[in-house]
């Protein structure tokens, strides 16, 4: 069912401990952590600690989640002292834009240069 944890998914199973990972940063609706494979010197992934599969169908059903995703995702990039310099917040939706693990999340990048348009 939607926003409830599922249990085949990566996501969900670091949110509830039994996969470890690198905490950023941790809210009562989202939870942040670095990328296992960085593609840039920062990158965050901030997911809420609901499960929606993408991006879109979270804000559909929960709004003022979707809202706290993004506003952590500048928190972390204040944080990690990329708002200065510029960063990107990226969503990919579906198996052809790269998403990889079907549980929302944004992916919070920045330290180097981001050329556009993206690869």
């Amino acid at each position: 069912m939607a926003g409830e944890p599922q249990a085949d998914c990566l996501f969900c199973k670091i949110v509830a401990g039994n996969i470890p990972a690198t905490v950023v940063r941790e809210t009562e609706t989202t939870f942040a952590f670095r990328d296992i494979n960085p593609q840039a010197p920062t990158h965050v992934l901030v997911i809420p600690r609901v499960h929606y599969p993408d991006a879109a169908s979270l804000a559909a059903a929960e709004p003022a989640v979707a809202a706290d995703l993004l506003r952590e995702a500048g928190r972390i990039a204040a944080e990690e002292k990329l708002d200065d310099h510029g960063y990107r917040v990226v969503f990919n939706t579906g198996a052809g834009a790269g998403q990889t693990v079907f549980h929302a999340h944004a992916h919070v990048l920045g330290g180097r240069g981001l050329q556009w348009p993206p690869g």
